[in-house]
């Protein structure tokens, strides 16, 4: 069988690459492209920024502190869709299996095309050129090589930026000693506190675990993904973005403006980002019933619960997920960060029908506000315990999590 050939192609800085682009008045600047509903916070830094040690996730003031040159660009993601919707007209001239994996991410399987091309290297090179003449100069991406996703994702990061890096099967061990647990997709912070606490501090440990003791550790499904982790094990196909994944859960984020002290602040914004959620699983004809919490503040306050009951309106999220913290967040002093998910999705055509008339009702009622807020813009209609609230523009991180978003880009021109 031959060994497939799958490219991850990451862009390098793309927010801020795409602002140097349009803006020549911002190139060989240090700059931070800011949240456009607020400048607290920097989502993406450019090239010349992240060198003076500006981070994505910096705080504005902090980082003009140690760079007062510091140019700050609200995003702009329309001009960055536009950017990613060129890019992948670029990449299905090569390979019919391209997923995209976010706004500024894809995979391409090149295992029968490559060929055509003169080979990956010169495919990635034929890729880079066009990039360079239909996109721009200043939007570089960085190319990782290999037989499969999880390493592809890993090789694309050793040669930043502008670079082009493979990982053979010969070359996993060498590689695996000189990255971090982090480095690879789907270990967190959370994930390698938990390997270290049982004694696996770096690739080569986790390769040597036995699976046994993940799944006791982790659970089957998350310990199995470990062990195939430490063995560079990634049997998954690439996906064309044409044919998106099917979505597995919705959530949103937002970083307040400041360390926020008032509850009844804090609860507004978990509220509305509950209506966010809800707006998206409608969209998507949806229902989900296991609800994630997370606030970070002066604590870390996080949680997971499934119901029996599936729900798609914030209302119902919202007085769900409220039982899970009140207790944890009566003695928090202060919430600058909100995460919140629905999970264990079903489409609602494969949910019963509630029996009880209210629901019916309310279902109606949803769906008339639903048409109001399509016409007139989200919220135009809001919940009354938002009333004196500042409206929340949740800010795109560029993951393209769900049907809905993936969607907008996949209607490209052929």
């Amino acid at each position: 069988m031959t060994a497939r050939i799958i490219f991850h192609i990451d862009f390098d800085s793309f927010f801020a690459s795409c602002e140097q682009q349009y803006r020549k008045d911002l190139r060989k600047k240090p700059i931070g492209v800011t949240a456009a509903n607020s400048r607290t916070c920097i989502i993406a830094s450019s090239r010349e920024a992240k060198r003076l040690g500006i981070k994505t996730g910096s705080r504005s003031f902090e980082a003009i502190k140690l760079c007062p040159n510091l140019v700050l660009v609200p995003a702009d993601f329309n001009k960055y869709f536009e950017v990613s919707k060129k890019f992948l007209n670029i990449c299905k001239d090569y390979s019919p299996y391209t997923e995209l994996f976010s706004i500024d991410e894809v995979f391409m399987d090149v295992t029968r095309t490559a060929v055509l091309f003169g080979g990956p290297y010169k495919t990635v090179e034929v890729i880079k050129k066009r990039i360079k003449e239909e996109i721009g100069e200043y939007i570089t991406a960085s190319f990782g090589i290999s037989h499969n996703k999880l390493l592809a994702k890993l090789a694309s990061g050793m040669d930043k930026p502008n670079g082009i890096f493979e990982i053979k099967p010969e070359d996993v061990l060498s590689v695996y000693e000189k990255v971090k647990l982090t480095d690879i997709c789907g270990i967190g912070e959370r994930i390698k506190k938990r390997l270290n606490e049982i004694g696996i501090f770096n690739l080569i440990q986790l390769r040597n675990c036995s699976a046994q003791m993940l799944v006791e550790e982790f659970g089957n499904v998350e310990g199995q993904f470990l062990k195939s982790v430490g063995l560079a094990i990634d049997n998954s196909e690439v996906i064309p973005y044409t044919e998106p994944n099917e979505v597995k859960s919705v959530g949103r984020s937002y970083c307040l403006p400041k360390n926020e002290y008032d509850k009844r602040v804090v609860l507004q914004n978990i509220y509305e980002l509950c209506e966010e959620i809800g707006i998206k699983l409608r969209r998507l004809n949806k229902k989900g019933r296991t609800i994630g919490l997370g606030l970070n503040g002066d604590k870390h306050i996080h949680f997971r619960k499934t119901f029996k009951e599936y729900v798609d309106t914030g209302s119902d999220i919202y007085n769900l997920a409220l039982p899970l913290f009140k207790d944890d967040f009566a003695t928090q002093k202060y919430v600058r960060q909100i995460h919140i998910w629905v999970s264990n999705l079903e489409d609602c055509s494969n949910i019963p029908l509630s029996l009880l008339d209210y629901s019916n009702k309310q279902e109606k009622v949803t769906k008339v506000i639903d048409k109001i807020n399509d016409k007139f813009g989200d919220h135009t209609i809001r919940n009354g315990f938002l009333l004196y609230s500042d409206k929340l523009t949740t800010v795109p991180n560029g993951y393209m999590a769900d049907k809905f978003e993936r969607m907008k880009l996949s209607k490209v021109d052929y």
